[in-house]
């Protein structure tokens, strides 16, 4: 990547990745955030420059710069990334930090935050928009699809499928051939043993529903 990147987002995860991008020697040009309180403040010596809606720096992106979208909220994300695609037409990039290890045969989309430590192994594909946090592993044959959510830690086996806008905790394990399906929640220590329906919330060892 030759651009230096905008980051949509000033706090937690959007710290983070300026970490990963600074791992990989990649300029942050600056931060937009609509919390005007965060406005012309510094994280790390990079500037906090505006809004999300502020023409005179979110035209730059697609010319002279990339984006990446830094929070953790689906909503707001999707609303970011629905932002860049329509009015930059571009998507935002991928954030990987340099000891993340991604498997030459594992398929990745766009807008990906991948952490420090991370495991993704071969045959496996994911879409786009997703978090994967730190020292989590994903193993071979897994499919997973747009806005997940990986905790720390979390270790998610082989032909696993994690449909869109799974939310997985931190050190969760999912067992081999286990469907999550669309908005699931897992969380955090679970240990998922069997199919997870669409919008269940579950938690456990083994995991059980959540009323």
């Amino acid at each position: 990547m030759e651009k230096p990147v905008i980051i949509f987002g000033s706090t937690g995860l959007a710290k983070a990745a300026l970490e990963i991008f600074n791992s990989n020697n990649i300029v942050v040009y600056g931060f937009l955030d609509d919390d005007e309180k965060t406005h012309s403040t510094e994280i790390n010596t990079v500037s906090v420059l505006g809004g999300t809606d502020d023409h005179g720096f979110t035209k730059l992106i697609g010319q002279k710069c990339e984006a990446f979208v830094a929070t953790d909220d689906n909503v707001l994300r999707k609303e970011y990334v629905e932002y860049l695609i329509e009015t930059r037409k571009v998507m935002p990039v991928n954030a990987v930090h340099q000891s993340a290890y991604i498997s030459e045969s594992f398929s990745i989309g766009h807008g990906n935050f991948i952490n420090a430590g991370a495991i993704l192994s071969n045959d496996s594909t994911m879409g786009s928009h997703n978090i994967i946090n730190t020292s989590s592993v994903i193993e071979q044959d897994v499919e997973i699809g747009d806005f997940v959510q990986i905790g720390a830690g979390s270790i998610i086996n082989a032909k696993v499928t994690l449909e869109d806008e799974v939310f997985i905790g931190s050190g969760v394990t999912i067992v081999a051939g286990v469907k999550v399906e669309k908005g699931a929640r897992i969380g955090a220590g679970s240990v998922v043993v069997s199919d997870v329906k669409k919008g269940q919330t579950l938690f456990g060892n083994p995991a059980i529903e959540m009323k």
